[in-house]
């Protein structure tokens, strides 16, 4: 009689570019752990991460990591770094010569490094063993129960199913996808009572069955923090996108009460992107969701607050408190109040592109249903950064990916190292002047009708994915009547609130706005709700910082 397949065992991944260093490894900790661990042996760091994100996929736990610091494609220091996103509570091991030691001493701040050892490392008794023994008590001593999935059974082309997978995916709560059509979708179907006309189905791991929930139930459920702890805070934030998360790390850190309110999913746009490369300190790239990832654990470390699934309807000036009021009627108030709510992706005007949205037709890179364009063609309309890096993600599966831009050529919105990536991307192809008329599909997206600005001529083709990216408004209008914004709805700060050294109406104190401060003191704004703002990630966390600073300077002065 077959036995039920246990838990998986436990892993060690070595790395090493030198085969016989690698086979060394492997064998002493074959011949220690071998009963009680998997030994997974890779010979480059790019074999490596492929091997943690199979293993992470298969939900597979991983103890230790043992990189050689000498790889010629991939340091073992930049290799832990990228290990870090996929296994972070994984004990991290250097292996070094001694002329590297200095390299490795450093590498204990950069990428938190648990120990490294000096090659070679005979006999493995005395000089292997007992660091790995010590390693795997610290890590045994932590929980590590595999863990509880969310299941979702929907429809590809439910816009519903698509905009709570996107959801689950941005907050990193773990799930699994069944359609409505395969067996297991009907059968958690049946067992929920429906028969999949109300989708998509969300079933917790505590087995509470959810029909097309909306996206603060699903959030409580699935144990994302919608409630506030407390009633006020020294300081609040709204929006946890670069800005947001880099004023959150920087005012808990200094300690602020602080509490960030997102409506939606921490990273803001930038937390959608496929590839960041000109973030400083990541010359590999990174991608916006480990950039996020990182800093929502970064604010959490510091004490911060985060909640999830809130829409904030109101900002009230009661005294020496700033109120912030929600779309059920409840509030926080705080000392001071940063808003860093971002911008969204302006919807496309065109006949077809509303009742298409998410049935094909989707705002920003929605990740999630990349898998699902693998052999296909897609469209992808802008021109700006955002765009370039969604086309050169698509385009590694896609059967080829086509930017509709609406200007002569891209050099004018992208930078130039995007640009030049897309034009050595044989999958991608730019049509320049051109514009999408129509959307077309009864249940889906079929075609698109493109229009040539130039000579006015149109063209219908087949397309089941188009992705847009044609520039963003601000989230602002829930402000209006309390701060100044601009003709766009971009909020007002500092000199431009006094120009030609004159002080806003209602302004009280006898200095004028801070760098950063809105038009009600105490009030500053962050990133690209920023009237003139720079619209780069690196820009907006340091504008979150300085927003910070300035905020303690008016709790100084209050």
């Amino acid at each position: 009689m077959a036995q039920a397949a246990g838990p998986p065992r436990t892993v060690l991944i070595t790395v090493d570019d030198d085969p016989a260093v690698s086979r060394a490894v492997a064998r002493d900790l074959r011949r220690r752990y071998g009963e009680s661990y998997r030994v997974v042996r890779a010979e480059s760091g790019e074999s490596a991460l492929e091997a943690l994100r199979e293993l992470k996929l298969r939900g597979d736990p991983v103890a230790v990591i043992i990189a050689d610091y000498r790889m010629p494609a991939m340091s073992g220091i930049e290799f832990l770094e990228q290990a870090i996103d996929i296994y972070p509570d994984a004990r991290r091991v250097l292996l070094t010569a001694y002329a590297d030691t200095g390299a490795a001493i450093d590498a204990i701040n950069v990428i938190d490094l648990d120990h490294y050892l000096l090659k070679p490392w005979e006999p493995p008794e005395e000089k292997l063993y007992p660091v790995l023994d010590d390693l795997l008590e610290v890590w045994r001593a932590a929980d590590h129960r595999r863990v509880a999935v969310t299941k979702v059974v929907g429809h590809r082309w439910s816009a519903r199913s698509s905009a709570v997978r996107e959801f689950l995916a941005r907050n990193e709560v773990p799930y699994r996808w069944y359609s409505s059509d395969d067996p297991e979708g009907r059968r958690l179907l049946a067992a929920a009572g429906e028969d999949g006309r109300r989708l998509p189905l969300v079933v917790t791991p505590d087995g509470t069955a959810l029909v097309a929930p909306a996206d603060r139930d699903l959030a409580a459920r699935v144990g994302l923090a919608t409630t506030p702890a407390a009633d006020f805070y020294d300081l609040v934030i709204i929006g946890g996108g670069p800005a947001g998360l880099g004023a959150a790390v920087y005012g808990a850190s200094e300690g602020l009460r602080t509490v960030l309110v997102e409506r939606s999913a921490t990273g803001g746009q930038a937390g959608q992107s496929s590839r960041i490369e000109n973030y400083l300190g990541f010359p590999d790239g990174v991608s916006g969701a480990q950039l996020t990832d990182r800093a929502r654990r970064q604010a959490a470390k510091f004490g911060a607050e985060i909640l999830t699934a809130r829409e904030v309807t109101g900002l009230e000036v009661g005294g020496a408190a700033r109120v912030v009021r929600f779309a059920d009627g409840s509030a926080i108030a705080g000392h001071t109040v940063i808003l860093a709510t971002g911008v969204s992706y302006r919807q496309l005007d065109a006949p077809g592109a509303a009742e298409l949205t998410g049935c094909g037709v989707f705002y920003g890179s929605a990740l999630t249903e990349a898998a699902a364009c693998q052999g296909q063609d897609v469209y992808i309309v802008g021109g700006a950064n955002s765009a370039g890096q969604a086309a050169l993600y698509l385009a590694r599966s896609a059967k080829s990916v086509t930017l509709v831009v609406r200007g002569p050529t891209l050099a004018a919105t992208m930078s130039h190292y995007l640009v030049q990536q897309v034009e050595e991307a044989p999958e991608i192809s730019v049509r320049a002047n051109t514009v999408v008329e129509a959307a077309h599909g009864e249940h889906q997206l079929e075609r698109l009708t493109l229009r040539d600005t130039e000579s006015g001529g149109s063209e219908l083709v087949d397309a089941q994915w188009m992705f847009v990216f044609i520039g963003a408004a601000p989230r602002t209008d829930w402000l209006e009547g309390t701060v100044l914004r601009d003709s766009r709805g971009f909020i007002l700060t500092g000199p431009d609130l006094a120009p030609e050294g004159r002080l806003p109406a209602g302004w009280e104190l006898d200095r004028p706005p801070y760098h950063l401060e809105t038009n009600v003191p105490g009030v500053f704004v962050a990133g690209d709700a920023r009237a003139e703002s720079a619209k780069r990630v690196a820009s907006a966390v340091g504008e979150g910082a300085m927003a910070v600073m300035l905020a303690h300077r008016y709790l100084e002065q209050s």
